[in-house]
């Protein structure tokens, strides 16, 4: 037995169709975008999602490497164990966005061993595609102290054969609600030596991915979990009282992923504006300054604090070497980029007017809790509903 589908109520139900609207509404948004617009959104919001989920680990590295990993470069100031950890979660991911309206793509045990191989096969000891050999805690790295311990190894394959089946219960549940469930399942269970968190997430993607109301990269919640990790330990904690407890409520849980759901919709529209205004404001001072019309994107990866390399730029924008260098070097001149480093090394980041755009274009609200959302609008009877483990109204 493994954890089961919970049964909802009708706040539950209320908050799943506000979070359906919010991913209608940035669909159209992103249809209505330019290309280089809607790719550039698509490109940063990877990039935090493999940031965020990688840091839960203690794998650390800031936007700029992580979007250098995503580009395919390799990064300037990571240990070389970090950087492989990053381009093994990316290929894995990589994947898992390729299996998006696949009619034929279906998740089962080996495709769950696989993806693991390609998230750790940097490191053979942590058994990359395998179910785990014995025993599994999780330790708290402050004082040791075992905060969890998962289930006897000799169950891990029959509980990993229940868990893709349950996956496929299309029916009985919704996208969101299945997604997870396949999460808590894949976390409880720690059917692998290693890279359970990260797999677990991964995992949540996927089953995402075929939802088909947006692209898998747009529902992820990986950014928001790295950004609210102690209330995601909290919530886990609380769900899975110490060991393996399959019996337990699996309710708070899944509210918890639905706001991170909404939350994380509602940063993504928020930041698709920011991208516009801060294209439009980029636009305005090139024009101005007699710059052609490909530079721009240059300019959008500087102001959002991504490093500019002649080898990317001249890649993006179809042009020689040469054309690259001095397209670079007029920039430099006009007070769009900083130079640094020497020769092959050489990259570029923003200048202060760059910086200025987009500290002008930010948007620093923050979204609120779709529950407390709820209450305020008097759509619910009760405050009392709405106890959620591990989240305060902050959220």
């Amino acid at each position: 037995m493994i954890y089961q589908f919970p049964k909802l109520e009708a706040a539950d139900s209320a908050v799943i169709e506000l979070i359906n609207e919010q991913r209608s509404t940035l669909r159209h948004h992103i249809d209505q975008n330019p290309g280089r617009w809607s790719g550039f959104l698509r490109r940063n919001t990877f990039a935090r999602a493999m940031q965020g989920s990688n840091s839960i680990e203690g794998i650390n590295a800031d936007l700029a490497e992580v979007v250098a990993v995503v580009d395919d470069e390799r990064p300037d100031f990571l240990k070389e164990e970090t950087t492989r950890a990053l381009i093994s979660y990316r290929i894995a991911m990589t994947y898992i966005m390729r299996t998006h309206n696949d009619p034929h793509f279906e998740i089962n045990i080996q495709l769950i061993r696989s993806l693991h191989y390609m998230m750790i096969n940097y490191d053979l000891t942590k058994l990359p595609g395998q179910w785990r050999p014995g025993p599994i805690f999780v330790v708290r790295d402050e004082n040791q102290e075992r905060v969890y311990q998962g289930p006897d190894s000799a169950m891990v394959p029959g509980l990993m054969a229940e868990l893709a089946e349950q996956i496929k219960q299309s029916s009985v549940a919704d996208p969101m609600v299945r997604a997870a469930l396949a999460h808590l399942n894949l976390t409880m269970i720690h059917p692998f030596k290693d890279g359970n968190g990260r797999m677990a997430r991964a995992l949540q993607t996927l089953v995402l991915a075929h939802d088909g109301i947006l692209a898998p990269v747009f529902c992820s919640i990986e950014e928001w979990l790295g950004r609210n990790t102690q209330a995601y330990y909290d919530v886990l904690a609380n769900v899975g009282q110490g060991s393996w407890h399959p019996e337990n409520d699996a309710l708070p849980w899944v509210r918890f992923c639905l706001v991170a759901h909404y939350q994380q919709a509602a940063t993504l529209i928020k930041r698709n504006q920011e991208i516009g205004r801060t294209w439009d404001e980029i636009e305005i001072v090139a024009n101005r300054a007699g710059l052609d019309e490909r530079v721009q994107g240059a300019l959008m990866d500087a102001a959002f604090g991504y490093r500019v390399r002649n080898s990317r730029y001249r890649e993006e924008v179809q042009v020689s070497e040469v054309i690259a260098s001095r397209d670079l070097k007029k920039l430099c001149e006009a007070a769009f980029l900083v130079p640094v480093g020497e020769k092959r090394g050489r990259y570029y980041v923003a200048a202060p007017l760059l910086k200025q755009i987009r500290e002008k274009c930010r948007d620093r609200t923050r979204a609120p809790n779709p529950y407390q959302l709820l209450i305020a609008g008097t759509i619910l009877p009760a405050e009392g509903q709405l106890a959620l483990p591990g989240l305060s109204p902050d959220y």
